[in-house]
């Protein structure tokens, strides 16, 4: 049962200005080159560049005609993040989309100062990280959105434990792309006497059965696995791999219930990418990245996938299910 599928997001909308499209456009055939770079490729079907294009598409941006992405394939590359954002500004990007962990942001902001940059801050919170220092009305060459991950970690412990008052311990999966995930989901397990093993995954592909090995077997009952690139793209495998394991599961976005995990918790990632085109957007009219507030979601799903509880021998309570968006049976 699905009861919430939109997303708020906070902002407004900006006034036109100059910009550095608008002057190019002038004197040169009306394409908008947009840059971007992900671990992910681009043309696999979850792609997270699909829901950005559909939404460029709607704003009537023609792919080939009036609109080109220039993207970089890392594929399992994440340390040429620097190099990508480079080419990129070598290739006259108007606007550069940073989606995903805190180094494609910190690669486009090391590479260009003056070309807008769109983020969409999935795996990190550049406000704590001080890469922004104003939401309202942002300095410098960056604008977007983000997550408040450290918030969610701590949610996510939360959901944990109601659901499973008895928990006493669980794993965490991490990745170097969400060291400060860990970092915030042990912060939070201490609080409320929850015990947490983290394991770090190491040179992709990951090996989960030979990580969740190294666990001590009391911890192996419950796994909360962070989100990265890296995570994303392994979510079907991961989804498979719990549930293989016999082995409660909390990922962040809703695919991975879909795909057989236990339970998620976070905002609809297609909502933020159809977002961050209209940003595009706003920036290819005119306007400075100044005048684009930054928003975060205020609204988050929990999804429960009832399959997957009731074949590892779980139950939720009725007022868990009551509180889900959608509940998988």
């Amino acid at each position: 049962m699905r009861r919430r599928e939109f997303i708020g997001l906070l902002g407004g909308a900006a006034a036109a200005v100059a910009s550095p499209f608008a002057a190019h456009a002038q004197t040169s055939p009306a394409i908008l080159r947009v840059g971007a770079t992900s671990p992910t490729p681009r043309h696999i079907p979850d792609s997270l560049l699909h829901p950005f294009v559909q939404r460029m598409t709607e704003l009537s941006y023609v792919e080939g005609r009036n609109f080109v992405v220039d993207f970089v394939d890392l594929r399992n590359s994440p340390d040429r993040y620097g190099e990508a954002m480079r080419q990129l500004v070598q290739q006259k990007a108007d606007v550069i989309l940073a989606y995903g962990p805190e180094l494609s942001l910190t690669a486009a902001l090391a590479a260009t100062r003056t070309i807008p940059i769109v983020m969409i801050g999935i795996d990190y919170d550049p406000f704590a990280l001080g890469h922004i220092t104003s939401l309202a009305r942002p300095t410098g060459n960056v604008t977007g959105l983000y997550l408040q991950q450290i918030e969610l970690a701590a949610k996510r412990i939360e959901l944990l434990r109601d659901a499973f008052p008895t928990m006493k311990a669980a794993t965490v999966f991490w990745d170097a792309l969400s060291a400060d995930q860990w970092q915030a989901t042990k912060d939070s397990a201490q609080k409320v006497g929850l015990q947490v093993t983290g394991v770090e995954l190491r040179d992709y592909p990951y090996d989960y059965d030979r990580a969740l090995a190294q666990v001590p077997s009391e911890h192996r009952c419950f796994l909360i696995i962070s989100t990265s690139p890296f995570f994303a793209r392994d979510r079907r495998k991961l989804a498979e791999f719990s549930t293989r394991q016999r082995i409660a599961s909390i990922f962040v976005f809703r695919e991975y219930a879909e795909l057989g995990g236990m339970m998620t918790y976070g905002p609809n990632r297609n909502v933020l990418m159809r977002r961050a085109a209209d940003y595009v957007h706003r920036i290819a009219r005119g306007a400075k990245t100044s005048d684009l507030p930054i928003e975060r979601p205020t609204t988050f799903e929990l999804v429960i996938n009832q399959k997957t509880a009731k074949a590892l021998g779980l139950e939720f309570s009725q007022a868990i299910l009551l509180r889900a968006d959608e509940v998988i049976e």
